[in-house]
């Protein structure tokens, strides 16, 4: 087995980093959706959605499944809802102190 690369890791949180798509995954924490679906509940056009899911599923973040002529989109059950259960559990306990991380200098 080979070592990810940091360029994996960097894709991965910067992935994860982007306001649309850590919307997108925390709705879909709460259950399966279609695009419009998702575009409803969260205001935001259907081709954002599109183009936001399109690099969710690419990073293995969610799945897709076809229903007819829908798409169905739904967490990673294995992988990604634990580490997301896991970041809400350390965001409850660490989020005064991140607030406090702003000023810091690199």
């Amino acid at each position: 087995m080979t070592t990810p690369s940091f360029e994996s890791y960097a894709k991965f949180f910067k992935t994860l980093s982007n306001e649309t798509r850590f919307q997108i995954i925390k709705l879909l924490m709460k259950g399966p959706k279609s695009v419009m679906e998702i575009s409803h509940s969260l205001n935001f056009e259907q081709s954002r959605v599109s183009h936001n899911l399109r690099r969710l599923e690419c990073c293995g973040f969610i799945n897709l499944k076809s229903k007819g002529k829908q798409r169905i989109y739904s967490i990673d059950q294995t992988h990604m809802k634990p580490i997301m259960l896991k970041i809400d559990k350390y965001m409850n306990k660490y989020s005064k102190r991140l607030k406090e991380c702003h000023d810091m200098k690199k």
